[in-house]
């Protein structure tokens, strides 16, 4: 299939759908990619989004872009009326976990309600291979660690982001048992950071960044004055939460070989698997390999805990090294190397034009 295949990917302009796609094109797939630009990038909404027209100057590849929302029924059956699908990589929805808990019923409403209408286009035009980004949000509060495949799910989800790719996780393992047509693979990750090592892509977040790495990253080449460390009194050797960081084309690469694995005719029905590293590392510790990284100090306060975070989280990722032959190679030096260099070439993020690229 690899070389003739067309690949449909929802949220492809996003942070870890631009790095896919740049996996996707390397390995001589057909990307088509979709996205509503709530995350990501443009000029205009007519206009093609700054990362994607960067893969497309990594890769030397064309990227096909529609500017188009998963809620939207009617432009999704276009899309899938226009072209070849042969499956699908799902990305598309709101991600931030404390603004989740602010606004529920948005986050229920594009992440359930927008993946549910994909499902069903997928279904009528006979696409029914999928590869889903899911969270290891999940697993919520773990009950042992590392957090393996067969943690319960669902049970102790802390936020409502976490709690829609539960149920999005749920929608796809009924539709595998109603229709044994359907294959699906569901990719647990942890906390993906770093940028291509290009740094002509990376994490552009709008406005205040939800996610430590870009929050580090914009305090060292000054666009913020400090990070705030959102509690330091957790079970944890410095108190401060632990998570299991995975380099963002480690990630990409782990969502090409799912869809090599789902594409193989013995594949059937569902399967779940963890993308991690299986290392912990606290807010403190990245903070210290960032400095090591930048050569630049990273100043900090701490304030309370954030509402729907946990103490620590991180993986057993031996089923995916055992049956999808992916491991993750980058260490948090890497990651924090690869984000300061796309930083440094992009201090306005995709605002403005990299520096020195």
């Amino acid at each position: 299939m690899k070389g003739n295949s067309t690949i449909l990917v929802t949220g492809g302009a996003g942070y870890v759908g631009s790095h896919t796609v740049v996996e996707l094109l390397k390995n001589n797939y057909t990307v088509i990619a979709i996205d509503n630009l709530v995350n990501c990038y443009a000029k205009n909404n007519n206009e093609k989004p700054e990362a994607l027209k960067r893969v497309e100057r990594i890769t030397g590849e064309k990227v096909i872009f529609y500017n188009v929302d998963i809620r939207d029924k009617e432009a999704l059956d276009k899309v899938f009326k226009s072209h070849k699908i042969d499956s699908v990589i799902h990305f598309a929805a709101l991600k931030a976990v404390g603004e989740s808990v602010k606004i529920p019923l948005t986050y229920y409403q594009n992440n359930i309600g927008g993946s549910g209408t994909l499902f069903e286009v997928m279904g009528n035009n006979g696409v029914k291979k999928l590869v889903f980004s899911s969270s290891a949000t999940v697993y919520g509060t773990p009950q042992f660690l590392p957090i393996t495949e067969d943690h319960p799910t669902g049970q102790g989800c802390t936020n409502p982001y976490g709690k829609t790719k539960y149920f999005v996780e749920e929608i796809l393992k009924d539709l595998c048992t109603s229709d044994s047509e359907w294959k699906v693979i569901l990719l647990r990750y942890f906390n993906p950071v770093g940028a291509h090592e290009s740094g002509l892509i990376g994490e552009d977040p709008s406005g205040i960044p939800n996610n430590l790495m870009p929050y580090i990253s914009q305090v060292a080449v000054g666009r913020r004055d400090k990070l705030q460390v959102f509690g330091n009194d957790y079970p944890t050797p410095d108190g401060t939460g632990v998570r299991d960081y995975i380099h963002i084309t480690d990630l990409a690469i782990g969502h090409l070989k799912a869809l090599e694995k789902m594409l193989q005719p013995t594949f059937t029905s569902w399967k779940a698997y963890n993308l991690g590293t299986g290392c912990g590392y606290s807010v403190l510790d990245v903070v210290k390999a960032f400095e090591k990284a930048s050569g630049k100090q990273v100043k900090y306060e701490i304030v309370g805990r954030r509402e729907g975070d946990i103490a620590e989280c991180y993986a057993d990722a031996s089923v995916a090294k055992r049956e999808l032959n992916w491991t993750a190679k980058k260490d948090i030096l890497s990651m924090c190397q690869d984000t300061w260099n796309w930083q440094q070439k992009n201090p306005k993020g995709f605002q403005s034009p990299c520096q020195g690229c």
